[in-house]
């Protein structure tokens, strides 16, 4: 099955810096990264991130310059 075929679902994957992507519904997850609960066509999970992905920056950096502003 192809990832461009209508009939694939897929899910929204997040990692441990919170980047966002979609993976197929019909293969297991890779390593370090788990499903968020949203799942669909590829439209559908790709406007879903487009949405809840307001800040493209990894949560590392995000954290790091929050600390840095806090001095």
């Amino acid at each position: 099955m192809s990832w461009e075929k209508a009939e694939c679902g897929f899910v929204v994957v997040v990692n441990h810096e919170e980047q966002y992507s979609i993976w197929p519904d019909y293969k297991a997850l890779p390593e370090g990264w788990r499903a968020v609960g949203q799942q669909g066509d590829k439209a559908q999970c790709l406007a879903w991130i487009e949405q809840h992905w307001t800040d493209m920056r990894p949560l590392s950096l995000r954290q790091a310059l929050e600390t840095a502003g806090q001095r």
